[in-house]
């Protein structure tokens, strides 16, 4: 396995590197308030939304360009979110219902056309699965600067918003009493999730990009009960996810940097299932552990007091 100054030595994955992590910290702060709003599936949905979007694109123009693929699936997201929305407010189905039909409608569309186009007379479309799984090797310097300019970008508005987001994270019946625009905040939010999602399919691919959005969230939610922290921790997660994961899958070949990353956000899961101090398995146990304790020794003290007014 490489080292880490070993793989810094090349240029190319200098770019990768960098970018991977950008993307899993916008992806981390952006997924922390989709978390909170129970929103945990918009973010799967839009990314299976994103693929007839890129097949379309490419149809269209017949270019395999990442800023094509990007407004393609940056307006069939857009599509997709105007839908959940309509489907939710004009019938009785609940927004998971409308989720799982958004999710599946556009997902089987994207694998038929994605089949047209590697069964007809396209010349250059080798490839084009590739963002099904992602493939951030093939990602160029111009790729990786436009991807770090969006996930720089979505982390500044979270921060300008912060204060916005949150009330309509935990009250948006008192945002909308004391005059904040909450429909306009809903959507900016969601429009966010899109791009948040559209950014990172190249690096990621549809099918994973929702795991990198919400596995740092709920990952930072078993260390704190404040939501600053939580965002922070979230983005930093990211962070070291997409680190990880490009420094593990350079080291060994043949090895998609993609699944690497969301394994690498799996097991700081999995460390804060077990260490994490507010929610964590080890916190609860010590926890009770105490409880149990202490409960014996009043149980303890109060049969000695007993006994002492027996005595006398």
């Amino acid at each position: 396995m490489k080292n880490f100054m070993e793989m810094m030595a090349d240029p190319n994955m200098q770019w990768i590197f960098f970018g991977c992590m950008l993307l899993g910290l916008s992806s981390g702060v952006i997924g922390s308030f989709s978390y909170l709003r129970k929103q945990s599936l918009v973010g799967d949905t839009l990314a299976h939304a994103a693929l007839p979007g890129i097949c379309i694109a490419f149809m269209l123009t017949g270019i395999k360009s990442i800023g094509v693929f990007l407004i393609g699936a940056g307006i069939a997201g857009v599509i997709a979110t105007f839908g959940i929305g309509y489907i939710t407010r004009h019938s009785r189905l609940k927004q998971d219902a409308a989720l799982g039909i958004v999710l599946s409608t556009f997902f089987g569309l994207g694998i038929v056309l994605l089949t047209f186009i590697q069964h007809g007379a396209y010349g250059n479309q080798a490839g084009l699965d590739k963002f099904l799984f992602g493939q951030a090797a093939a990602m160029v310097g111009s790729d990786v600067v436009t991807m770090s300019i969006i996930s720089v970008s979505l982390v500044t508005i979270c921060t300008l918003l912060f204060k916005q987001f949150k009330l309509i994270s935990f009250d948006p019946g008192f945002a909308k009493g004391i005059g904040y625009p909450v429909a306009f905040l809903e959507q900016l939010l969601m429009l966010l999730i899109v791009v948040a999602v559209v950014v990172g399919i190249q690096a990621v691919g549809v099918v994973l990009i929702a795991a990198l959005l919400i596995t740092p969230a709920v990952s930072a939610r078993y260390w704190t009960n404040r939501l600053g922290i939580m965002v922070a921790l979230s983005g930093l997660f990211g962070a070291l996810s997409g680190a990880l994961g490009t420094w593990i899958s350079s080291s060994v070949s043949n090895l998609p940097t993609g699944p690497v990353t969301v394994l690498a956000a799996t097991a700081f899961f999995l460390l804060s299932i077990l260490f994490g101090p507010q929610r964590g398995l080890i916190a609860k146990r010590l926890l009770r552990l105490r409880v149990k304790k202490r409960y014996m020794m009043e149980g303890e003290l109060r049969a000695e007091r007993m006994k002492g007014e027996t005595a006398l």
